[in-house]
């Protein structure tokens, strides 16, 4: 840096020099007058020139003292510090040296230790061996043997103590479940009345006389040929005095055939325009009497809103029945009990009354599309807008759908108590026998079973046990498990009471 300084200076003086040299040139021309004088004006500037040069030549040497001073005082200091640096470094391989040396020590101390551990273990699985042996010699055992007896006695132990937990689970929730559900359903079906409607497959109109029959068949059957046509029934003109009935899977259809027949007897002039005539007359009445009961349905359950297509298809299952019961009146009594019980448990019944009054629409177009009656009236809700639980109470209603909710589940009981509560409905006596007779069958395919009896129609099952090879407990879970073979093998309204009787007797004779 001093050095830059100095050449500087000099290269000042050197431009004042050739300044001055071309004022002395360029002032020659002027005359000799003033070579004199301007040699004496060189002559200062060169002194003047010199001066500067040695006053610039001295501070370039003082400057480049000072800096010289400076480095050496930087340098001085830097070797201290690498001096510094240089003894902590030799002071941690010193410690490092020491602790390798530590760490040699202490993996010996391990090395030995291990030895020691190695033969401890060895010597003590030689005692085991020992001891085992011994106690097998003792005992007069093998230790598998022992090992199976003690699972199996655990085993057992731990059975019988899962049963007496399990009885005292099930006795204290079939309590409590009794108890509430025993108030619930009671102050349900006390707010509740309904008639009994019974129909069947096949409606009779009553005739004035014997002479009415052939009018209705005509010549050459020409009238009953264009009523079953025309209605889409089976007339069956029998020796039944004074009678015809009117037979069709259809009880729409089998209402206005027997609307038409009525009205084509009442008039008595039967041909085939008149039964035209007439049947469009009765079509008309049963398709407004179909409107009628719907609307009655909404009225009598206390619901304002429905779309219509839903109204006409509640009304037409006023033709329709199902064991006996009407369905339009099972609906109708289905949506009370809905509502009282979701009342009593304290949730909103417009929801639950709703569902449980659509949960067998589809019983009025079985007839027409095939598959479970639950999904169809599921799809036709879902058609028509009915919020989605709603709908998901009619499809679960039967189990085809795991019910998800309170609702569907409050749709199953009160489908339930509509269908099962005493003369609710009636069955063939074909088909009722044959299911007490699959209920004592099921009931007797269990081990240690002596006799079974169905009572009280079917919804009790008494199972008389051998006592000595069921005792309490297993009787406790003989009862669990046929209730639950019941549940998957059989189907029917309500619930069924499994009771298992366990009766010791002991017998001697005094001589």
């Amino acid at each position: 840096m001093e050095t830059m300084w100095i050449s500087a200076i000099a290269a000042v003086a050197v431009l004042l020099a050739g300044a001055v040299g071309f004022l002395l040139a360029k002032n020659r021309s002027e005359g000799r007058q003033r070579v004199l004088s301007d040699e004496d004006s060189v002559g200062s500037a060169r002194i003047e020139a010199q001066k500067i040069l040695s006053r610039a030549d001295e501070e370039g040497r003082a400057r480049a003292e000072a800096y010289r001073q400076r480095e050496e005082a930087a340098l001085e200091h830097r070797k201290v510090e690498l001096e510094g640096v240089e003894t902590r470094l030799v002071h941690r391989e010193q410690t490092l040296e020491q602790r390798a040396g530590n760490l040699a020590q202490r993996e010996q101390i391990l090395i030995a230790r291990e030895t020691e551990v190695t033969s401890g273990q060895q010597e003590l699985v030689s005692l085991k061996e020992n001891a085992r042996s011994e106690l097998e010699r003792i005992a007069g055992i093998d230790a598998r043997a022992a090992k199976d007896e003690l699972l199996a006695q655990v085993e057992h132990e731990a059975r019988r103590e899962a049963m007496i937990l399990v009885r005292d689970l099930e006795a204290k929730a079939r309590e409590e479940a009794d108890r509430r559900g025993r108030r619930i359903l009671a102050t349900a079906i006390q707010r509740l009345a309904s008639e009994v409607v019974t129909e069947s497959t096949v409606s009779v109109v009553s005739l004035p006389s014997d002479d009415m029959k052939g009018r209705i068949i005509g010549r050459e059957g020409r009238n009953i040929r264009t009523l079953e046509a025309v209605t889409g029934v089976n007339l069956i003109v029998d020796d039944t005095p004074e009678s015809v009935s009117v037979a069709s899977f259809d009880p729409v259809r089998r209402e206005k055939a027997r609307l038409t027949l009525e009205k084509l007897v009442a008039d008595g002039r039967i041909h085939p325009a008149s039964i035209e005539e007439a049947y469009e007359k009765a079509e008309a009445e049963v398709e407004q009497s179909v409107r009628d009961a719907g609307e009655w349905a909404l009225v009598e359950v206390g619901l304002s809103k429905m779309h219509p297509e839903l109204v006409v298809l509640l009304g037409r299952l006023k033709y329709r029945s199902s064991y006996g019961q009407n369905v339009l009146n099972h609906l109708v009594e289905s949506a009370h009990v809905a509502s009282m019980l979701a009342s009593e448990l304290g949730i909103d019944p417009g929801s639950v009354k709703r569902s449980a009054l659509l949960h067998d629409i589809g019983k009025a177009v079985t007839h027409e599309v095939e598959g479970s009656h639950a999904l169809i009236g599921a799809e036709i809700a879902r058609r028509f807008g009915e919020d989605p639980a709603v709908v998901h109470g009619i499809e679960a209603h039967h189990n085809e759908v795991e019910p998800r909710s309170l609702l569907a589940i409050l749709v199953q009981a009160a489908d339930a108590v509509s269908a099962a509560r005493p003369g609710a409905r009636r069955e063939a006596l074909e088909s009722y026998v044959r299911r007490l007779e699959k209920l004592e069958s099921l009931a007797s395919d269990f081990t240690g079973v002596k006799q079974v009896f169905a009572m009280q129609a079917g919804r009790e099952v008494r199972v008389v046990v051998d006592p000595g090879h069921v005792d309490d407990l297993a009787a406790s879970d003989l009862a669990r498990r046929i209730a639950r073979k019941l549940e998957e093998d059989l189907q029917y309204p309500g619930q069924i009471q499994v009771t298992v009787i366990r009766e010791f007797r002991a017998t001697d004779h005094a001589r």
